[in-house]
């Protein structure tokens, strides 16, 4: 587990809102960010809880809470911020991804 910053950063917002699902489903603060083919941009972002970092993975903390990232979805995601963002269409996590050269309306899948 590398505890190294700011290769990622996860938002007091969605910190916020990782703590309370945790909370609520009695699991650890801990979401987990990958990245898998696919999604209609070429790459897409998939999010979970975790119950614990794995040996090689990116950890980032705030306010208590881990964003726990593989090292090859960090290649792709190197730079980025998760947020929790609320708007008409509904409430996600956002990935404001420095690297994405293009991505789709939803938000959910990216190309480098």
């Amino acid at each position: 587990m590398t505890e190294t910053a700011p290769q990622i950063t996860l938002a007091p917002s969605a910190a916020a809102r990782v703590a309370v699902i945790a909370a609520k489903q009695a699991k650890p603060a801990m979401l987990r960010l990958s990245v898998e083919g696919g999604g209609c941009s070429g790459f897409q972002y998939q999010f979970g809880l975790a119950d614990r970092p794995e040996a090689d993975d990116t950890v980032a903390e705030t306010d208590g809470v881990k964003l726990l990232v593989d090292p090859m979805s960090l290649d792709l995601v190197a730079g980025s911020t998760v947020e929790f963002v609320e708007s008409l269409g509904g409430a996600a996590f956002k990935v404001t991804n420095p690297q994405a050269t293009a991505g789709c309306g939803c938000g959910s899948s990216f190309a480098v």
